[in-house]
């Protein structure tokens, strides 16, 4: 017996309304494709017009199900003609732009550095620097270069950050603290022969302490001119050789020029005359360390802080001390100075009296928070002397902590001035 039953036709599957769009806009079907009735799939063509022309760019092709191709070619009937040539054929066509992000900004010169650009090989690789390494590359006639060394990597790093380039001027860094005999002139010693051993440029610093300072007397002296000399004869100074002779040079070419020996001298330096040697520093200069005296309301302090780019506060490791560093802070913020102190770095020397007898490590966190950075300069029977100070004889542990007082210094100065 046959039975002849008749079945509903088969369900045409819904299309989501954007693979409808795409076909009536997008898509144009090869109807030999479709007629032709091919095993079970149906080659589309994708157009995608190229954007801001007439033209189509690229092409790519996808499967899709009969239904899907019907579908679409009822849809793209009326735009076939606009899809094909005269003659019928498929037009050529190309991927459109990315247009998912905003295109990347050229690079600039800078970024051919010898780090990206040279294959380091055996060939190119640098010698390494001292101890056993040297001595394996040497020898074994430059044939085993395990390259420099922890210690090695890590003072070149530090040294890198010391050596940060700088646009736009000098940039001026007091040291400074409310309280006498903490340090300054030693802090303003170690940081000026810290930059000037890394650094390529020109390091001053000035000894602007109304009461007899003592920061020349940390240099071989070379000359018995002070800041009263410079100021009396500014108008001959036309260039460096000039200003040159008011200065001390020590070994790491940092120069130093001295205050007034004379007391009755010294209490005349107020403002103007700070601005007029600040000027002629910042012609011939990269860094003006500025060492200041105890008197925070003199006349000179007024004109350290109006040019200052950071500063560094100074700090005993006694009680007293410690709280009057930090009112030095407190005076600043209150006197509308309160960018300077969240940028400070503070030098805790512990060469004073009674460092000892204290927890460093809560002055530490009381300073935490409030400025920066925080550095501790250890005890150096060469800076405990309070003469003069050379910077190779130093023990390496102090002079390690007055580079990285450098390095944090440089770090929050600005690359450039209008920044």
């Amino acid at each position: 017996m046959n039975l002849r039953v008749n079945l509903p036709p088969a369900p045409r599957p819904e299309v989501p309304e954007d693979e409808v769009a795409v076909a009536i806009d997008d898509v144009a079907v090869n109807p030999g494709s479709v007629a032709g009735g091919g095993p079970d799939t149906t080659s589309v063509d994708v157009v995608t017009p190229a954007l801001g022309s007439g033209s189509y760019r690229g092409s790519y092709r996808r499967d899709a199900s009969p239904y899907s191709a019907l579908l679409a070619t009822d849809a793209a009937a009326a735009r076939r003609e606009r899809a094909t040539t005269e003659s019928g054929s498929h037009v050529a066509v190309v991927d459109a732009p990315d247009t998912g992000g905003p295109a990347e900004a050229p690079e600039t010169s800078e970024s051919l550095t010898p780090d990206r650009l040279i294959d380091v090989n055996r060939a190119t690789k640098p010698a390494p620097h001292g101890g056993l390494n040297r001595f394996l590359y040497e020898a074994s006639l430059h044939l085993i270069n395990l390259g420099d060394s922890a210690k090695v990597r890590a003072y070149k790093e530090l040294s890198g950050r010391i050596q940060k380039r700088f646009e736009g001027g000098a940039r001026f860094i007091p040291v400074l603290t409310r309280k006498g005999g903490v340090g300054k002139t030693t802090i303003t010693t170690l940081l000026g022969m810290a930059l000037a051993d890394a650094r390529d440029d020109r390091i001053i610093a000035i000894d602007a302490n109304p009461d007899r300072g003592t920061l020349a007397e940390r240099v071989d002296r070379q000359t018995r001119e002070t800041v009263r000399d410079v100021v009396t004869k500014a108008p001959s100074i036309g260039g460096y050789t000039d200003f040159s002779r008011y200065v001390s040079r020590d070994e790491t070419r940092l120069d130093i020029l001295a205050s007034d020996t004379d007391p009755t001298l010294s209490e005349a330096f107020d403002d103007n005359d700070y601005n007029v040697v600040a000027d002629l520093a910042a012609r011939y200069y990269s860094f003006v360390l500025t060492d200041c005296g105890t008197g925070i309301v003199h006349s000179v302090m007024r004109a350290t802080l109006q040019r200052a780019d950071s500063v560094v506060i100074v700090s005993g490791g006694s009680v007293d001390e410690a709280r009057l560093a930090s009112e030095t802070l407190t005076w600043l913020e209150a006197n509308g100075y309160g960018d300077l102190v969240r940028n400070a770095v503070v030098a805790i020397n512990l060469a004073t009296q009674g460092t000892h007898l204290v927890k460093v490590d809560e002055i530490e966190a009381h300073f935490q928070s409030r400025v920066r950075e925080i550095v501790r300069i250890p005890y150096d029977p060469q800076l405990a002397a309070g003469s003069v100070v050379h910077w190779s004889d130093l023990r390496p542990v102090t002079r390690q902590s007055a580079r990285e007082l450098a390095a944090l210094v440089v770090e929050g100065l600005p690359a450039d001035r209008g920044h």
